[in-house]
């Protein structure tokens, strides 16, 4: 579904990521982990769009990415929920949604929307910013998923959510992707979340990956000391 190879993005005359490549196939699950400031939310920008690769190669579906902008990128079935969530605090979570439908010719919000998350229906007039960190997890998943995308991009989903409603979403990403049938690309640094959804784990250290495996062969401790280091 996704294939990346060669991939360098710097930001001015700092080489940020390094000659990266990887793939992710039809309805696969891959977690990129690392500490702060190795270059998770570089790539997954770069892959969407927000930052320029300066080399490589992105196709999705044989599509080729590189030299698109962001919302050419969705139009052929990219998705991102960027960190921090970013939705629209005035706007409310009907209108929120509504905002992922550019590319939708039917523009009322799908039901799958409001049966996967029910209190989005039951907030919907109310404004995004006035939701819980949960809840606005929830509104920009929504809001990604409505443009029904073939890879679905989720930088550090984990991150100001309670560890209750971390295995929530788990979960709820599990039933979305059976159902969706999407791929999944996450950055995260919460192993116990990505043990939950991937099915495979590449380690991002400096920019370049440092550790590769599957759900089966997956080294936790290892994991961990890159995640602590």
């Amino acid at each position: 579904m996704l294939e990346v190879r060669n991939l360098n993005v710097y930001y001015g005359d700092s080489h940020v990521i390094r000659n990266v490549g990887f793939s992710v196939g039809d309805r696969e699950t891959v977690a990129i982990m690392g500490r702060n400031g190795m270059g998770k939310s570089t790539l997954l920008k770069s892959l969407i769009g927000v930052l320029p690769a300066r080399t490589g190669q992105v196709t999705l579906d044989g599509d080729t990415m590189l030299g698109k902008k962001s919302y050419q990128r969705v139009a052929a079935g990219m998705a991102y929920v960027p960190q921090g969530r970013m939705i629209f605090p005035y706007l409310s979570v009907e209108e929120n949604i509504l905002a992922g439908m550019e590319n939708v010719k039917d523009k009322a919000v799908p039901q799958f929307v409001y049966d996967t998350f029910p209190v989005l229906h039951e907030m919907r007039s109310r404004k995004g910013g006035n939701l819980s960190g949960g809840q606005q997890q929830q509104l920009a998943i929504s809001r990604a998923l409505v443009s029904n995308p073939k890879l679905l991009i989720l930088d550090e989903p984990t991150e100001g959510i309670q560890p209750s409603i971390i295995k929530d979403i788990a979960r709820t990403l599990n039933k979305l992707k059976s159902e969706r049938n999407f791929s999944l690309v996450v950055s995260e640094q919460v192993l116990s979340f990505t043990l939950e959804i991937a099915d495979r784990f590449l380690i991002i250290e400096r920019g370049e990956f440092a550790y590769e495996a599957t759900r089966d062969g997956v080294d936790t401790a290892k994991i961990h000391a890159f995640l602590t280091v």
